[in-house]
């Protein structure tokens, strides 16, 4: 398939890139000069990209990336010298920003915990150094590849901060209370070889690229050997049952869309390639 860009999409973009390929998109956080430091006009066009690649049917599968040689070092310091100006913080983003995943659970009606009620997986290929609000995007991706060296902290407290982005709530989920208090606390630097036992990332890579080609490499399977509705309904299920306390609700929800899903043209075609041995068309 031909390969479209930003612009194809109409989009105005200059602190972030995307680019589809087949059924995959990436989307890169794009400030290499500065180490792709998060700013308001970052956060705006990320959510930009993010509901318009909602609206693009054949995306199955988004990864998403830092311009080399970072994944996103945080906050820009020049905006966070002026939260410190100020006395108060500002966040940068337009009042008008799109809300992409929002409505569906008000319990997802925030960042970065809307990219849970998106339709498709979001992976993130952390190639380079990531901190802070870098690091919290990251936490709240389906899937984490990593390089093997990039150096990630929380950041937060040594700059005399708390916990942000909800990284109290979502880091112990997926690493235990112990050692995410560790790192909430501390802020101290690890990296993904480091961490690689904790549950953190799904694999990591020798490099930056290395890292990058293995989340491509799952968004690939998941965009072709998967069905894409059954990957889309699995990913909610995963979020609103981390979120429920009742496993026979939980046993109940899934028999039913079992059943829903049954009725599908994709269940068809998934057990008429299982019978003839051969890769599904989905």
């Amino acid at each position: 398939m031909s390969t479209v860009d930003g612009s194809d999409l109409g989009l105005d973009l200059h602190a972030t890139r995307v680019e589809i390929d087949g059924h995959v998109a990436t989307v890169w956080l794009h400030r290499p000069h500065r180490h792709n430091a998060w700013t308001g006009r970052m956060h705006a066009e990320y959510r930009q990209v993010l509901a318009r690649l909602d609206e693009e049917p054949t995306v199955r599968v988004v990864v998403v990336t830092g311009t080399p040689p970072a994944f996103c070092v945080g906050g820009d310091s020049d905006a966070l010298a002026g939260h410190a100006a100020r006395g108060a913080y500002d966040g940068g983003l337009p009042a008008d920003a799109v809300r992409p995943g929002h409505g569906v659970r008000p319990e997802w009606d925030a960042d970065f915990a809307f990219q849970f009620a998106m339709r498709f997986p979001i992976i993130a290929a952390v190639n380079g150094a990531c901190a802070g609000v870098g690091l919290a995007l990251a936490l709240f991706c389906d899937l984490r590849y990593g390089a093997a060296g990039a150096k990630c902290t929380t950041a937060a407290p040594k700059l005399g901060l708390p916990a942000e982005y909800g990284m109290s709530w979502q880091l112990p989920r997926l690493v235990g209370v112990t050692r995410a208090t560790d790192l909430l606390l501390t802020g101290r630097v690890v990296t993904p070889a480091e961490t690689e036992p904790w549950g953190l990332w799904n694999g990591v890579g020798a490099d930056g690229a290395a890292a990058l080609d293995l989340a491509l490499a799952t968004a690939q399977h998941l965009a072709t050997a998967v069905g894409p509705n059954a990957l889309r309904v699995t990913k909610r299920q995963i979020h609103d049952d981390l979120l429920r306390h009742d496993p026979a609700a939980a046993i109940d929800e899934a028999q039913r869309l079992l059943a829903e899903a049954m009725t599908t043209a994709e269940y068809r075609e998934g057990v008429a390639a299982l019978r003839e041995k051969r890769p599904p068309r989905f």
